[in-house]
């Protein structure tokens, strides 16, 4: 016996099976009002373009962060080759300074080209301080635009990761709208039908079963007094109460881990001096042989009362 149960909530539109119906795998059984999956599914497909779009944008970003990087990197090593050639500019002035003083001092040059190397050498100085400045601003800003590159770089992580999700929710979707349609999960026949177009079903919820005839099998409860010659795999010849001529030829497939008074809802209580000894009942599962006639088998339905003859030999 096959549950049908839905997977998501709605009003029934449509039942397209009636009672006792044959019905193959993958039929239609009933629809699920859509309309409200439908939205989902448009909404779903809008997010993802939108998280695709974002997605697209922070690319742009990251490359524009990179070539900010690239530019920032570039001025740093100008600034130091700058730099490294105002000191060698600095280095001469000074060494022209002091032989220019020397020989100011001996009154071998005039007081105006003393003047023009001190003012040449008060020159370079200042022109190495601006220098390093500029070198100390290009640094500050190299870091600024790799952080900033960080950043972007971590924001298109987050805009992919949203497009993930996006496709996730956008298969969600599709999956809950193609669950408004509940088909017939294996071949078999419809038990009674409960279930009526406006009805409101719920995820969960068992409305009725397809029986599969095809695979058949007898739960039948032996006493434990029977059971010491009993083994898997011997063969069983079952005949059901409803129709008396047939015999219908099994196998013993398992024996229960248990007895039945175990499985029950209030299970005896055995205590001490409320002691009943009461021969125990054990299920044992007998599965049908496929070499029966496949017309009889069809006769047969979950439930029907039968006595079985097992062959111990």
């Amino acid at each position: 016996m096959n549950p049908i149960i839905p997977r998501v909530s709605g009003y029934i539109t449509k039942v397209y099976v009636a009672d006792n119906a044959m019905v193959k795998k993958g039929d239609t059984l009933f629809t699920i009002d859509n309309k409200d999956y439908i939205v989902k599914l448009e909404d779903a497909k809008a997010a993802l373009a939108a998280a695709e779009g974002n997605f697209e944008v922070s690319k742009a970003d990251v490359g524009s962060a990179q070539a900010n990087v690239s530019v920032s990197e570039s001025n740093v090593l100008s600034a130091g080759g700058n730099i490294e050639t105002a000191r060698i500019r600095l280095s001469r002035a000074t060494n022209d300074f002091e032989r220019y003083n020397n020989l100011y001092k001996n009154h071998s040059i005039t007081k105006q080209q003393f003047e023009q190397a001190e003012a040449a050498k008060l020159e370079a100085e200042n022109q190495l301080k601006i220098l390093q400045q500029q070198q100390r601003a290009s640094n500050y800003q190299k870091s600024v635009t790799v952080a900033k590159s960080n950043v972007t770089n971590k924001q298109t992580q987050v805009a992919l990761a949203n497009i993930k999700r996006a496709q996730a929710q956008l298969e969600a979707a599709k999956l809950n709208l193609s669950y408004t349609v509940v088909t017939a999960s294996i071949d078999g026949q419809i038990s009674k039908i409960g279930i009526q177009p406006g009805q409101l079903v719920q995820p969960g919820q068992s409305l009725f079963y397809i029986i599969n005839n095809q695979e058949a099998w007898v739960i039948a409860n032996f006493k434990e007094t029977q059971l010491n010659k009993m083994v898997v795999g011997q063969k069983v010849t079952i005949k059901v109460d409803a129709y008396p001529d047939t015999d219908f030829k099994g196998t013993v497939a398992s024996f229960s881990p248990a007895t039945g008074a175990r499985f029950s809802v209030l299970p005896p209580d055995n205590a001490t001096g409320n002691f009943v000894k009461t021969i125990q009942r054990l299920p044992v599962k007998i599965t049908i042989d496929a070499d029966n006639d496949p017309e009889k088998l069809k006769v047969l339905r979950p439930g029907m009362n039968v006595d079985v003859d097992v062959h111990l030999q």
